[in-house]
Formats: structure tokens, C-alpha cells, sequence
């Protein structure tokens, strides 16, 4: 399905679409840029897909895979007659991951050395000019020596300041530091004991080899989980557009409604400085209300603020649950001076705004003056989901991951879906580049998936037919989608799985105790924290397992309340943890 606004920018090859039952080759790519910007698709598709990028000064483009096979973990392209497409691609870098599931995701140069990440080591090459590949031994830089086990937000992205200092993100290992872990109404540990090896950003040095956390310096904390971050070299600090807490509703259904829940917390776009706390987990920013507040874990009711006047606020919060992965500022010359010094924030798009469609599959824009933001955020990069509205984060065709500029100013952005990348230039006149020209993006903000959802007309959950259906718009396709597709690597699918439409009781009892961990379905590796849901009543799990068991593809037997009945009460008098629904 295209766009409603590629339907009335191009109705011509809509109806090409419809006649031949194939997708028209788009302009740009098919990506919606700012008047006089151009995109021209470098490599259509890396099997492998990209996260970040980084070009060197003899104009190659290096990619971090997502995944290290036993030939390669970076991808190397170049273009060689200067139309903006790959002619050489070569691949290298080879390493084992500690985890089935990889979240290798830094790629930065510097200094001479291309830097890159797993999800829990920085590794170096030195660069060779003149060769796409280098010649020496990969070199371990830091790595993250914890016991990880479950461990959710373990990305290492990477920045540098003027001073020979590398900066690295360790994330925090839980929501809000809950215990028990994720468990509906559970209160957060307070001090949270998390926060001494994570939570925050280490400062170490760029050129000493062989380093672990204890080899840095705690240089900021209050930080959940960061993928995009990036040094800003005109006010030299560090900034970072953090991933904000998740599971509002889920976790605390008495304080949160299902609104609530899509919209908040903010993803925060901060600046880190020496010493900056910004309050995870005791507090998370509302953009809606412009301030911070006390999370539930810790008697907050989404209003009040507490301890959290006490902690940094953020320079912008964009909506909740973009999913910010990566940041990179603008230093080049070719794109209008309005966008010199600014940041470009690539959202990777949410998975967990059930029931109100998806949002935030964009490249967005931060004008920046004397080192502050100038100006509101703009839509600078859209169109890469390919539909609208997004009901279920499969539909996104495409999702943008990585940004990366060259020496001359072109820009390019990398794709997480397929692996493909693009290279945006500008052709227009620079003096002459001003809100005319950024009209049509600015109306993006109020058309499209990117808008605030209204209340009611974007419920989703208005479509429900079944009481079942009611209550897996509401608690379950935050996760597993509206269609049952899941998530890659974190959410697994309901479809062609026997842990749906096998044994009942086992399929009740993760309902009832939750799960986290590895799990393998159809091939693939997710590694995910499902929840407890003891809180729904012994009618409303039948309905919404019955409801599971007879659509998404399975064709299984209904599960009746006095099957969940029993089950609850066989996993009470072996844990007296689980509560007791009232008003059965």
C-alpha cells in the first residue's frame, strides 16, 4: 500500500501500481525530502542491513552490519563515477558474538581508525588510504565484561570529543529498575543499586586498547538506554536523543490509559555534560505537559514531580516511542546555511503505540545557533514506511537507522529493513532556501503518522469484534502487533508457532508468570521481556488466548476461564507472588 500523499503527488503511477501489480520506481527513492533536495539510492539491499555508517576521506562508506557471519561484520561501498550508486562493495570484519540476537550497531571514524561495536565490545582498525579494506588485526578497544544474561539495552554506540576521549553508552538492564522485573504495580528499587554500572555514559580514552568499564570514568548518569549520540563540535559537548521507558499501561492500567500510553514518556534529545543526571528510572519527561515527572514505579500518577525538579531536563521531547538510533550534527557546506551546525536524528520508528497506529519513521531536523536549538524540530526525511497509517511496525516497508555525512556535505541515510541506503544531495539555489520550501514537510506534522492520534478516531481498538480482540488491542499488540507479526529480535510472532496453538497450559502460564529471555520461532532469535499479565481476570485471558488461537494464521482449540481458574491457582501455591484478581 503507498501513501495518501504519494496517491496525490502521483496519481499516474498509482494506477500503473494497480494495473501491473508492481511498485513504480519513486522519485528519490521513494523518500519525501525538502524542495531541491535530491536522494539516489546507493545500494538497493544489504542481506545483512546497516546500522551506522561512516564515510572516510577517500569517499568510502563503511556500514556496521547488524550481524558478524564468519566472513564479514562491515560492509565497504564506494562510488567510483560519482552518480551517487555503489560500484565496489566489499565486506570484512568478522567477530563472535556473545549474544544469538546481535544489537552491533557503532561505526565512527577517527583519528586514522575506524571504529566500530558489537553489542558489548568497541573494536578498531586502522584505516590504509587508498584500500576500501584495511590490512592490520581488529583491535579491541573496550568491552562490556558483566554478566548480561537478559539484558535489554546493551548497544554500544560511540562518539568522540577534541581530546582524544571516546564516550560509551552502557544501558539500563530493566524498564525502570523494578523487583521484580516488569511485573504489573511492581515499585522500583530505591536507590536503584543498577545505576553504579549502568544507566549512564562512560568517558574513555580514544587510543588505549584492552579497556572495561573499570578502566573509565562515569562521565553522566540517568540515562535508560541510548543508540543515537553523537560530540557537537562547535559548543563541544556530547548530545544524545535517549530512548524513553516503556509499558505505562501494561505496568500500571489503574494510572495510564491506552493514550497515555502511546504518546509518553518522551524520547529526550538532551545535552550531556560533565556530571548530568536525568533521572531514569525515578522519573521519565512528559512533552505533552513540558515537564518532568515521578514514574509509577515510584508513586508517581503522571503529574506529579516530586524528587524530579531535582534532575536535568531535556533541550526538546519528541514524542514517545521513536525509537531515536542515531544523531549525527551537520558540518558541511553543500545543504543551506539553516541546517550548519544542526542535528540529524534518525527515528527508527515505534513498536509499541497499540492501539493507536505506529509512528516516528522518520529523519528529523534540529536547527541549531551559538550552540542551542534554534527552532522546533522538522520533518527533514519521510516516506520510508510506505504507508499510512502504520498499524503494525511490519507494515513499515522501510525504517531508517543510520545517518552519515562525506566530506563534501552529502548526506546518507541507511535502512534497517532491507539494507538499503540512500545519498541526498542539494541542487537548489542556498540563499534562496527558506519556509517555502519546507512547507510541505511542516504539513507532514499534521497530516500524517507523525500527528498527535486523536482520542478516539485513531483508537484502533474501535474495530474489535470480540471481547477477546478488545483485550489484545489493549494489552498485546504493544508488542506482538495488531496482526500478530511481532517485532524482529524482541517481540516474537503469534503465527505458525506451537507456543500458541500447542499446549494450553504452558501458553496460560506465560500470561499468568511472564517470560523473558531467548527464544528460537521459525529460525529467529527474539530476545524479549513478556510481562506478567496476572491482573486480568480469569474471563479476559480465556478470551483474548481464545482470540490468539483462532486468528493469525492458528486454527486451535478455545481455552475456557476454569482452565485459567485452575492454572492460577496451581502457580499460587507454588508462588505466592502471583496476586490474586479481585472482581472476578
Amino acid at each position: 500500500m503507498m501513501t495518501k500523499t504519494y496517491l496525490r503527488r502521483f496519481p499516474i503511477l498509482f494506477v500503473i501500481f494497480l494495473l501491473f501489480g508492481c511498485s513504480p520506481e519513486l522519485p528519490n527513492g521513494g523518500l519525501l525530502l525538502p524542495d531541491n533536495f535530491n536522494a539516489v539510492i546507493m545500494v538497493d539491499e544489504v542481506k545483512e542491513r546497516v546500522r551506522h555508517m561512516a564515510i572516510s576521506d577517500d569517499g568510502v562508506l563503511y556500514g556496521k552490519l547488524r550481524e558478524s557471519h564468519d566472513k564479514a561484520g562491515i560492509i565497504a561501498l564506494k562510488d567510483n563515477d560519482g552518480d551517487g550508486r555503489a560500484d565496489d562493495i566489499e565486506k570484512f570484519g568478522a567477530y563472535r558474538s556473545k549474544q544469538k540476537w546481535s544489537y552491533a550497531t557503532a561505526m565512527r571514524i577517527y583519528n586514522g581508525y575506524m571504529y566500530f561495536s558489537s553489542e558489548l565490545v568497541v573494536y578498531r582498525y586502522k584505516l590504509k588510504p587508498g584500500s576500501m579494506v584495511p590490512d592490520g588485526e581488529m583491535e579491541v578497544v573496550v568491552t562490556d565484561d558483566h554478566e548480561h544474561g537478559k539484558h535489554e539495552h546493551i548497544g554500544k554506540p560511540i562518539a568522540f570529543d577534541n581530546k582524544g576521549n571516546l564516550y560509551v553508552p552502557f544501558g539500563a538492564p530493566s524498564n525502570a529498575c523494578q523487583d521484580p522485573k516488569r511485573t504489573p504495580g511492581a515499585p522500583g528499587m530505591d536507590p536503584c543499586p543498577q545505576l553504579e554500572h549502568h544507566g549512564g555514559v562512560w568517558r574513555f580514552d580514544a587510543n588505549t586498547l584492552g579497556q572495561t568499564q573499570k578502566d573509565g570514568y562515569k562521565y553522566a548518569t540517568g540515562i535508560r538506554s541510548v543508540v543515537a549520540m553523537d560530540w557537537n563540535p562547535v559548543d563541544e559537548n556530547l548530545y544524545i536523543a535517549m530512548h524513553g521507558r516503556d509499558d505505562l499501561l501494561r505496568l500500571f492500567p489503574d494510572r495510564f490509559s491506552p493514550w497515555e500510553s502511546a504518546l509518553l514518556p518522551s524520547e529526550e534529545f538532551i545535552r550531556v555534560t560533565e556530571g548530568s543526571d536525568f533521572g531514569w528510572p525515578y522519573c521519565y519527561y512528559d512533552q505533552i505537559k513540558g515537564k518532568k515527572v515521578l514514574a509509577p514505579e515510584y508513586g508517581g500518577d503522571g503529574d506529579i514531580i516530586g524528587r524530579c525538579a531535582e534532575f536535568d531536563d531535556p533541550l526538546i521531547g519528541f514524542p514517545g516511542h521513536w525509537a531515536p538510533n542515531d544523531l549525527v550534527f551537520y558540518e558541511g557546506d553543500q545543504f543551506p546555511e539553516r541546517y550548519k551546525h544542526g542535528a540529524f536524528i534518525a527515528f527508527h520508528g515505534s513498536t509499541n503505540r497499540a492501539p493507536y497506529p505506529q509512528s516516528g519513521y522518520i529523519v528529523a531536523f534540529v536547527p541549531f545557533k551559538d550552540g542551542n536549538p534554534s527552532g522546533d524540530w522538522e520533518v527533514f526525511a519521510d516516506g520510508f514506511a510506505g504507508v499510512d497509517p502504520i498499524e503494525s511496525v511490519k507494515d513499515a516497508k522501510l525504517r531508517p537507522m543510520g545517518i552519515a555525512f562525506d566530506k563534501d556535505g552529502a548526506m546518507y541515510i541507511s535502512d534497517s529493513v532491507k539494507g538499503r541506503i540512500w545519498k541526498i544531495t542539494f541542487d537548489g539555489d542556498k540563499n534562496n532556501f527558506g519556509e517555502a520550501q519546507l512547507a510541505q514537510m511542516e504539513q507532514r506534522k499534521l497530516e500524517t503518522h507523525v500527528r498527535t492520534p486523536d482520542k478516539v478516531k485513531d483508537d484502533l481498538a474501535q474495530e474489535a469484534n470480540s471481547p477477546g480482540e478488545v483485550v489484545y488491542n489493549t494489552y498485546c499488540a504493544n508488542c506482538h502487533q495488531k496482526d500478530g507479526g511481532g517485532a524482529t529480535g524482541r517481540f516474537p510472532p503469534l503465527t505458525n508457532t506451537d507456543w500458541v496453538s500447542g499446549d494450553k497450559e504452558r501458553l496460560i502460564d506465560i500470561i499468568l508468570e511472564g517470560m523473558e529471555g531467548e527464544m528460537q520461532i521459525n529460525e529467529e532469535t527474539y530476545n524479549g521481556v513478556m510481562p506478567q499479565h496476572s491482573f486480568l481476570s480469569d474471563t479476559e485471558i480465556a478470551d483474548v488466548l481464545t482470540f490468539i488461537r483462532a486468528n493469525f494464521g492458528n486454527d486451535a482449540s478455545a481455552i475456557k476461564s476454569d482452565e485459567v481458574a485452575s492454572r492460577r491457582s496451581d502457580l499460587e501455591e507454588k508462588n505466592t507472588e502471583i496476586p490474586v484478581t479481585v472482581g472476578e
